[in-house]
């Protein structure tokens, strides 16, 4: 929940028991409690869904990620820019440049 909240800035809606649910653009986001252990990526063998935030300054993004102890990955493909880090449990989320 932190990591939502702290790191990636998302805004708490509501908190219930051992979930919380964040404002998520036009849609929302529903976390449930976890240990929060992994820092290493899931795979998408295991977990096949990337959670991509769009960005208008990728590098501005990933910049403030890793301020905050976040690892973020660039990756350049022909089709655009990624930065690419996992949530505490390991699951793939990624910045997306969108102008």
């Amino acid at each position: 929940m932190t990591f939502y909240r702290d790191l990636v800035s998302l805004e708490v809606a509501y908190t219930k028991h051992s979930l919380t649910c964040f404002h998520f653009g036009s849609a929302y986001l529903l976390v449930e409690q976890s240990d929060g252990n992994s820092r290493q990526e899931n795979g998408h063998n295991k977990n096949p869904t990337v959670l991509r935030f769009d960005v208008t300054n990728l590098e501005a993004a990933a910049t403030e990620l890793e301020s905050k102890g976040v690892s973020v990955e660039r990756q350049l493909f022909d089709w655009g820019h990624i930065g690419v880090f996992s949530d505490p449990d390991g699951n793939r989320c990624e910045l997306k440049f969108a102008p």
